[in-house]
């Protein structure tokens, strides 16, 4: 029987339980990070900031010929099974499905989690940063272009209620963490899945949150885009942590496990 436990232990915790209680603190120390963050901005002098870097975005997307997430919503909105589509993604990509490939690369890819971990913790650093010199209204607050609200539209709950701004900073466009998130768990994943189905679902997986964000009018290209660059540096960052810290924070490739 205890033979039986260690084992089942050694299964659910493979590097034991301060370990993962470890990992536990690290993304509650980043949420508090977040949170303050918001605190610093949420006030009348932050929103006109917000909502003027907003404006830059667009007339910047306009001047490169980018500007086309009005017409990429509207023609989501045409489509319902699209935009409820969306909208549920969003609800979730960020919560069950990124929250759920960590403790499925921890518990199953432990040796690869760590790397990951990194990663993530770099990129928070960086969007903290972003929130506070960028803060950024999310192009749902711009109805005057087109856009509307397609989340708040699905769920019956408005992004001002009070129960999502006491969770949520309405500020936090750049970057876009849903796309670095997605870049962040859809790489490593398609790496270390054997699947080939597997392995081009989550090589897609960015891809979709980046229509996701768009069609649900809560990001513009260029916040993709720096979501994207916040990965690719955490990517970096994690790299050379793993070069100069011990070998089990590198990233390795399983040779019996599959996703």
């Amino acid at each position: 029987m205890v033979s039986r436990a260690r084992a089942l232990q050694e299964r659910l915790l493979p590097s034991g339980p301060l370990d993962a209680l470890r990992q536990v603190l690290l993304f509650f120390i980043a949420y508090y990070g977040y949170r303050l963050v918001r605190g610093a901005i949420d006030d009348p002098a932050g929103a006109s900031v917000a909502f003027q870097n907003a404006r830059n975005v667009i007339h910047l997307e306009q001047g490169l010929g980018l500007f086309v997430e009005p017409s990429i919503q509207a023609w989501a909105a045409t489509k319902p099974a699209v935009i409820d589509f969306a909208s549920w993604t969003y609800l979730n990509c960020q919560s069950s499905v990124t929250l759920g490939a960590l403790v499925f690369l921890y518990l199953f890819h432990n040796r690869s989690f760590y790397f990951v971990r990194n990663m993530f913790v770099v990129a928070m650093g960086v969007a903290l940063i972003g929130y506070v010199l960028v803060p950024t209204a999310p192009p749902r607050f711009f109805p005057e272009w087109g856009f509307f609200d397609a989340v708040a539209n699905f769920t019956g709950v408005s992004h001002d209620s009070v129960a999502v701004n006491t969770l949520f900073n309405p500020y936090a466009a750049i970057p876009s963490m849903h796309v670095a998130f997605a870049l962040m768990i859809g790489v490593p994943l398609a790496r270390l899945s054997k699947r080939r189905a597997v392995k081009v679902a989550w090589a897609l997986y960015p891809l979709l949150v980046t229509f996701v964000i768009v069609a649900t009018g809560n990001h513009f290209l260029i916040d993709a885009f720096l979501g994207a660059l916040t990965a690719a540096l955490a990517a970096w960052a994690a790299a050379w942590l793993a070069r100069a810290r011990p070998a089990s924070w590198s990233f390795n490739e399983p040779s019996t496990s599959a996703a």
